[in-house]
This record gives structure tokens, C-alpha cells and sequence, in this order.
């Protein structure tokens, strides 16, 4: 093999490397194993604005606490009877049982848990496994 075919060979090689390494920074490397909802029932009389800090508190988690892999919220649809059980409902996603204890004890969700609790009625939280 001659200098100038060592060159090209050594050019795909590198350009090869390249394209696996930007292919490996953008798939999608955390797959979710786990779900946690958190339902929440305010209590009578919370004005609207207290609703919407809870809500962009919540979902700021995210952005602070890593072992969460997706978040998505929403407001309660009522029943036919024009009643709901809880009010808004919280979706999270995890890669293990030992990320969500994490999320749990974490100093962010507890200090939200501690600065929107006087604020809640009720919540619920269901922990399960995703189905592929």
C-alpha cells in the first residue's frame, strides 16, 4: 500500500469515527423502564396562580434533578358526573426503582413537596413498570 492510499484510508477511517461519534451524542441513550404519576388534588379555594407555581415548579424538576428521562403534566378531564378525583397529574419516567428513591429523596422535590403540601387536598403516587 502506497503514502497516498495510507492517506485516503486514514481520511475514511477518521471521517468513520466521526459520524459514530455524533451518531453515539445524538441517539437516544436513557431508555425508560419506569413511570411514576403523581396525582394531586388541591384543596377549595387555591387561587389559580398557586395551581400554575405548582405546575412550573414541577415540571422544573427536570431540569434539576438528572435520573428524571421525560416529563409531560396536565389538568384532570372531569367524569360525566362533572367530578374529578385530583386535579392535575404528573407523568415521569426513569431508567430504575433506585433512580425514583433518588428523585424522591432528592433536596429539589423535597423542598417543592415542602413549599406547595399546605396547598394540596389529597395526592397520590403510582409507581410502575413500562411495557415495551
Amino acid at each position: 500500500m502506497n503514502a497516498k492510499s495510507r492517506g485516503y484510508a486514514l481520511i475514511v477511517v477518521l471521517m468513520c469515527a466521526f459520524a459514530l461519534t455524533i451518531y453515539g451524542a445524538y441517539s437516544p441513550a436513557r431508555k425508560a423502564q419506569k413511570q411514576q404519576i403523581v396525582c394531586v388534588k388541591f384543596k377549595k379555594g387555591v387561587e389559580s396562580q398557586a395551581v400554575e407555581r405548582h405546575m412550573n415548579g414541577f415540571a422544573a424538576l427536570k431540569h434539576e434533578i438528572p435520573q428524571i428521562v421525560n416529563y409531560t403534566s396536565g389538568k384532570t378531564i372531569l367524569t360525566n358526573t362533572g367530578v374529578s378525583d385530583y386535579d392535575v397529574v404528573h407523568y415521569l419516567t426513569f431508567q430504575s426503582e433506585a433512580d425514583i428513591k433518588i428523585f424522591e429523596n432528592s433536596p429539589a422535590y423535597k423542598q417543592f413537596v415542602a413549599e406547595n403540601r399546605a396547598d394540596w387536598d389529597n395526592s397520590l403516587i403510582v409507581n410502575a413498570d413500562i411495557r415495551p
